[in-house]
């Protein structure tokens, strides 16, 4: 194994991947795909719209000093922008704008997009995890369950459905 490899840090992120995906496939998904379609997405955009978090890897003291401020600005700024759009998609899909499933794809090909990249540069660019110090639950826990309310997201947008059920 490669000596940057950290084995608890992977196993912790691979449960919390594991972890989400039971727990929306037994309890999340039941619901959201007996409501209606703009209610169920405007659910998932709400979760996403605490994406702001990410933002706090800019912040002095709360990553080590030692970790790259190019990595903290794209996921800080990245995140930023997911979290707009999630807002976004909440008032398109509240006030039934003719452009809401095209905003809602928007932020959610935005949000899964920014969050791979996320985990791409961790893995190339961060040797040490510890170096997120107060934010390692973010890529530990977070972003697993963000994954899968994309891939939720993604389920409903491909589901095909009249419109009585987005009214």
């Amino acid at each position: 194994m490669p000596q940057s490899f950290n084995l608890p840090f992977v196993l912790s992120v691979a449960g919390a991947f594991l972890t989400s995906a039971v727990v929306a496939s037994i309890y999340v998904w039941p619901a959201l795909r007996v409501m209606p379609r703009y209610e169920a997405l405007r659910l998932l955009a709400a979760f996403n719209a605490f994406r702001f978090f990410g933002m706090n890897f800019m912040v002095a003291g709360f990553v080590s000093a030692e970790l790259s401020p190019n990595f903290a600005a794209e996921v800080g700024w990245g995140d930023l922008i997911a979290a707009t759009l999630a807002l976004a998609s909440i008032a398109a899909l509240s006030w039934r704008w003719s452009i809401a499933i095209p905003v809602v794809w928007a932020f959610n090909v935005w949000g899964t997009l920014d969050l791979l990249n996320a985990y791409y540069m961790g893995v190339t660019k961060i040797q040490d995890p510890g170096l997120f110090g107060a934010g390692i639950y973010i890529p530990a826990l977070y972003v697993p369950l963000l994954l899968v309310s994309h891939v939720l997201v993604f389920m409903i947008l491909v589901r095909s459905g009249s419109e009585e059920e987005t009214a």
